[in-house]
């Protein structure tokens, strides 16, 4: 059986910032970061709901180190991916 993964209120912050630029959906930044986009829409709501109350949780540091790495190898993939086809 798996463990449930914790993220820190500073990655569900950065995550939901990410959701907020212009032309990106939530689902697109939950996938490049891997995460399910049900928890990214879920994040976003409760910090709409309640700035201050929001994320009282604590994350460990490897969690939010893995989910930065995994971010970082998406996007060296799209650049990848991109070349190849040019």
């Amino acid at each position: 059986m798996s463990r449930r993964r914790k993220y820190s209120p500073e990655f569900k912050r950065e995550a939901i910032a990410l959701t907020r630029q212009p032309g990106v959906s939530c689902r697109q930044i939950a996938l490049e970061i891997g995460i399910n986009p049900n928890l990214l829409t879920r994040w976003r709501r409760e910090a709409d709901e309640e700035t201050d109350k929001a994320f009282k949780g604590s994350g460990s540091p490897r969690d939010e180190e893995v989910a930065r790495l995994k971010r970082e190898l998406a996007r060296v993939k799209k650049e990848r991916d991109f070349l190849r086809e040019a």
